[in-house]
């Protein structure tokens, strides 16, 4: 089961997430919600990292990503993070039985 924990502000505002383990649709390679997950976890690091130009805290490895932003970032990020929620969020409609979302207040 993938596990995607969303990092959350005080006051609600999104400020990164954890994404963790591989989802069990299929075997490696065949899996299209490990690898729906992951092609947007991926776009949503690029996205702020290299074209919003945020100094984030990011790591990648398989079946393991994280992004963390400061609370001054929350603003210019929100619309790229949200979308990200709203993705997995749809997805897990279809695929909850493979798939887990939880939000942390950090």
């Amino acid at each position: 089961m993938t596990e995607v924990n969303f990092y959350t502000g005080s006051r609600g505002e999104l400020l990164g997430f954890h994404v963790s383990g591989h989802s069990g649709y299929a075997e490696e390679g065949e899996d299209i919600v490990c690898a729906a997950i992951s092609s947007a976890v991926l776009m949503t690091m690029n996205t702020v990292t290299d074209i919003l130009g945020v100094k984030a805290e990011v790591s990648a490895a398989d079946g393991d990503a994280v992004m963390k932003i400061l609370s001054k970032d929350a603003e210019a990020c929100e619309s790229i993070l949200q979308g990200l929620k709203l993705h997995l969020l749809a997805m897990a409609e279809q695929y909850g039985e493979f798939m887990k979302i939880k939000f942390t207040e950090v």
